[in-house]
């Protein structure tokens, strides 16, 4: 899909202010109504906006601490990824996992109440999880940027 000035204008106006009415996007957007639905559905289509969320204070809600922790597994071969994959993804903690390059195999960014809590998730579960050889975890003390906007080029 092409993408001109519009669309980036659209997704750049979604990003921030996803709950924005179709006709208070299109006039900003200098689009009529039409053309606006129209544009942003085709984008929804695409796949390029996957959804709209309510974005919580991460301190309100009571996982206030971010723990980022490297994973290294046992072996690195495909049903062993595979199998740590899908557990991973069962454990309400882990907010990101990324499989990565360099010396560990994963990067997982973990939200937790306090340090209490960060000990009941890494023995219940990072350390149950399948071929998992070694954890590495290190506390966040302070976010500095968090951006939940992409750049819209």
């Amino acid at each position: 899909m092409q993408l001109d000035r519009f669309d980036r204008a659209l997704m750049q106006t979604l990003q921030r202010e996803g709950r924005i009415t179709n006709s208070e996007l299109a006039a900003r957007i200098n689009l009529s109504e039409s053309a606006c639905l129209r544009r942003v559905r085709a984008l929804e289509a695409e796949g390029l906006i996957e959804g709209y969320a309510a974005v919580l204070n991460q301190q309100k809600a009571g996982c206030g601490v971010n723990v980022f922790v490297s994973i290294t597994l046992e072996r690195q071969e495909r049903a062993d990824l595979a199998a740590f994959e899908q557990a991973v993804r069962k454990v309400p903690e882990v907010m990101e996992c990324y499989l990565m390059s360099g010396e560990y195999d994963y990067l997982l960014r973990v939200v937790v109440a306090d340090t209490a809590d960060f000990e009941r998730v890494h023995s219940r579960h990072l350390t149950s999880l399948p071929h998992v050889a070694r954890v590495h975890s290190s506390f966040a003390l302070r976010t500095v940027q968090k951006s939940r906007e992409l750049p819209v080029r």
